[in-house]
C-alpha cells in the first residue's frame, strides 16, 4: 500500500484541474456557461457570497443576502455606500457572446446619473471586465446598469474612471418591482464601443451604490450566464 500512495497523491493534486477541464468541455458542448445561479448558496447567507471577491476600495457594507425563490436570488441593499463583488471567469465571446441575466430594482438612488461624477450611483449593475496589462490602467470594463435618470440606450464613459463604459439598459421607475430578463451580445457591444475585436473576458461583477447621492438603493439579481446566439 505504501508504494501506491504517491500515485494517489498525484491524482489528488491533478483532480481539480481534471474537474475544471471536464466542466469546460461540457460548457463548450452545450454552448452555455453559467456564471452564477445561487443554487449552491445557503438561504440567508449574508455578505460576500462564496466564490466571489470583494472590492479593494472605499468602505463597502456588502448588505447582500441569498434569499429563497424559484430559483434562489441575491438581494442587495445600499445606504450611502457602494459595494462590488467580483467573480473571475474565462469567457470566449466568439463561442458564447450572449450575456443573459435576471434582475429587479426596488429602490433607485435619488438623483443618480451615470453621466455625472457627482451622481454616479445605480441600484443594479452588472459589469464584464476585459483585463489588459497593466490591469489598473488598461483593462476595459462594460457596465450594464439600471440608472435613475440617464435615458435608456445611453452609452457613456464613466467620469470617475476611463476604464468603465456604461450601457444604460433601464432607467427610472417604470419597471420597478418587476423581474426582467436581459440579454446582451457582449461581443457586438465591445466592438461597437472600442472599434476592435475583444480579447478574453476575465471577470463578471455585481454592484450597488448610493454614496455619491447620499441616498439608498435596493435590488435583486438572479441567474447570470453566457450562451450561444
Amino acid at each position: 500500500m505504501s508504494g501506491d500512495r504517491p500515485r494517489h497523491i498525484r491524482f489528488l493534486r491533478i483532480l481539480p484541474g481534471l474537474i475544471l477541464a471536464v466542466a469546460a468541455l461540457a460548457s463548450a458542448q452545450t454552448g452555455l456557461v453559467v456564471v452564477e445561479d445561487w443554487s449552491k448558496h445557503l438561504v440567508g447567507a449574508k455578505g460576500i457570497p462564496d466564490g466571489w471577491k470583494g472590492q479593494n476600495w472605499g468602505s463597502p457594507a456588502y448588505d447582500m443576502t441569498v434569499i429563497e425563490g424559484s430559483p434562489k436570488v441575491l438581494h442587495l441593499k445600499s445606504q450611502n455606500e457602494g459595494s462590488t463583488i467580483v467573480k473571475e471567469v474565462k469567457i470566449h465571446l466568439k463561442e458564447t457572446p450572449i450575456l443573459e441575466w435576471q434582475w429587479k430594482a426596488v429602490a433607485l438612488p435619488a438623483g443618480g446619473d451615470s453621466r455625472k461624477k457627482a451622481a454616479d450611483d445605480q441600484a443594479a449593475q452588472l459589469y464584464v471586465t476585459f483585463p489588459r496589462f497593466p490591469s489598473a490602467v488598461r483593462s476595459r470594463i462594460i457596465g450594464y446598469v439600471w440608472d435613475t435618470t440617464a435615458p435608456e440606450g445611453t452609452i457613456v464613459e464613466s467620469e470617475k474612471t476611463s476604464l468603465v463604459t456604461y450601457v444604460i439598459l433601464r432607467s427610472g421607475t417604470k419597471d420597478l418591482n418587476r423581474w426582467i430578463t436581459e440579454t446582451r451580445n457582449v461581443y457586438e457591444d465591445y466592438k461597437r464601443i472600442y472599434n476592435e475585436e475583444p480579447g478574453e473576458l476575465g471577470a463578471v461583477s455585481i454592484a450597488i451604490d448610493s454614496n455619491d447621492t447620499k441616498s439608498s438603493a435596493e435590488s435583486y439579481i438572479g441567474k447570470i450566464l453566457f450562451r450561444k446566439p
